[in-house]
Formats: structure tokens, sequence, C-alpha cells
């Protein structure tokens, strides 16, 4: 019977060596978005410093408000968050347009559309037919 021996790089039979693997996790983002052709407006920001996260984020909602987020993380207690919505509501104005069937549907009504865009406040919609 033969005896083989195999030499590792670095390695010297030593027992019990400990390597710490956990690193303490540390990051910081801050982005923004504001794009006035498609109304998108938003941003975000937030850091951790080991265990502790802290962050929020801001947007602005279809309606004209501005919701505001700011959050907390960490081990004792937890995720917690608090919502601010700013501003009044503005519901769009809804125009109508009254007609027939489209494509000869009998009783039928075909949907619509509604839009909400560069700040004008009106959604358009075709009801024709039965109202249900």
């Amino acid at each position: 019977m033969a005896a083989a021996s195999l030499a590792l790089p670095g390695f010297h039979g030593e027992h019990g060596h400990h390597v710490d693997y956990y690193a303490h996790p540390q990051y910081k983002f801050d982005y923004g978005v504001s794009d006035h052709k498609t109304g998108d407006m938003k941003n975000q920001w937030e850091t951790r410093d080991g265990d502790v996260v802290k962050g929020g984020y801001s947007l602005h909602e279809a309606d004209g408000t501005i919701r505001q987020v700011e959050y907390t993380a960490d081990k004792h207690n937890g995720f917690n968050a608090v919502v601010k919505r700013i501003g009044k509501a503005v519901h769009p104005h809804v125009v109508h347009h009254h007609g027939g069937h489209y494509g000869g549907a009998v009783g039928g009504h075909y949907g619509g559309a509604s839009s909400f865009a560069n700040g004008n406040n009106f959604a358009y919609g075709h009801h024709g037919g039965h109202h249900y």
C-alpha cells in the first residue's frame, strides 16, 4: 500500500482557526426622476448601517397629491413606516360621449378610456347602448 500526501498552499494543518465571515453591511443611495413630459416625478433614498435601515421616498400621484413615505427597520423594532399624503386630490372632469353600439353589438357596451396627462384634468369615455 502506498501513502499519498497532498500539500495545499496556505494550509498548515491548523485546527480551530476561525474566520469571521460577517462583514458589517453599510450603504447609502439617493436617486430621483423628474420627467415633465410624462409627469413621472419621484425620488428615493436609503441608508444602512449594520442591521439598521432608514429610508424614504416620494412620488406624485395621478390625483395631484404627493405621497411621502419614511421608514426604518431594525432587528428590535421590525419595519415601521410613516405615510403622508400632501396636497388636495383633484379628480378629472369626465366628458361623456353618447352614441350607438360599436360593431353591431346587441345591447353591448364596449369599453372606454380615461387619460390624465400633462395636467389636463379631463377623462374621455364612450358610453353607448345600455348602461348596467
